[in-house]
């Protein structure tokens, strides 16, 4: 059984990520730019935005937290969007979810420009993913699929199941597998008898938001498991996934923890994405 290292895999991306950013403003380019919008004072949020500026220093991005308060109207912050938009300096751009509930959070994201949508969560990026154009992929996604190659964990062929259907894991995920060539079922957690799809899997992806939804006996011997959910248990005093870790952890050949797993490759795919658009721009600008 391989434990996959997400902070560890995250970490050598974003040293290979540092490494083309210097080479490329050494030779006079300047420097990638992250904006991230944050509404309110919710401290989860608070807290993933800063391990998104703290990644952004480590990869030599220049990165711009603008905090506005929880009672920002959905008119001002479709013009700080539209602004951002326009700035010819700003080479991503992410606004830090959930928002307030007064604010319409599918227009605001349809309204970031696409070549800057660095959450890859747009419907023309969603629409490029699905007709396999080029396009900005979605983070925690992307992540997944980096984690299974470095455990050497085998696509083409296999039979995947993804259990969780939302836009941001479920849909896109199944859908690079399905590009790499994989078989793959699409389960939740109303699927009738989980367990008889989830025992079919060669590669178990999980992000359903049920904690200790996958227990041992719904899990095939030698399969590659991905643990997307992340929740507190008051009982064991810990965060735990969708996965019951210490039960599945000997069947499988490889599985992802919690926390460190999924979480710090999301941010590693954002950090990806960043340096792909800035590289598209001044690309651009050099024509």
């Amino acid at each position: 059984m391989k434990i996959i290292d997400g902070k560890e895999l995250a970490q050598q991306i974003k040293t290979n990520l540092a490494a083309t950013v210097a080479e490329v403003t050494g030779e006079g380019a300047r420097a990638p730019h992250l904006a991230v919008i944050l509404v309110g004072d919710d401290k989860s949020s608070a807290t993933y935005v800063r391990g998104k500026a703290k990644a952004s220093a480590e990869v030599g991005i220049e990165n711009t937290t603008i905090h506005r308060p929880a009672d920002l109207s959905h008119t001002e912050l479709l013009e700080l969007v539209e602004k951002l938009n326009n700035d010819p300096a700003v080479d991503g751009i992410l606004v830090q979810l959930p928002l307030p509930e007064h604010i319409d959070t599918q227009k605001i994201i349809e309204h970031i420009d696409p070549s800057k949508d660095v959450d890859g969560l747009t419907s023309a990026n969603a629409g490029c993913l699905a007709q396999a154009l080029p396009g900005v992929r979605a983070c925690t996604p992307r992540g997944i699929i980096a984690m299974l190659d470095s455990a050497g964990v085998r696509i083409d062929g296999a039979r995947a199941v993804v259990v969780g259907r939302s836009n941001l894991v479920g849909f896109p995920v199944a859908k690079m597998l399905l590009d790499r060539d994989a078989t793959v079922t699409i389960a939740h957690t109303h699927t009738r008898d989980l367990g008889t799809v989830t025992r079919e899997a060669d590669i178990l992806v999980v992000a359903a938001g049920s904690p200790r939804l996958i227990k041992a006996d719904m899990v095939k011997e030698g399969a590659a498991v991905i643990d997307v959910g992340i929740s507190w248990d008051d009982a064991a005093g810990r965060l735990v996934g969708d996965v019951d870790f210490d039960a599945v952890k000997d069947k499988a050949s490889a599985i992802s923890p919690v926390p460190g797993g999924v979480g710090p490759m999301t941010i590693a795919g954002l950090m990806m994405n960043t340096v792909e658009c800035w590289l598209r721009h001044i690309r651009s600008e050099e024509k």
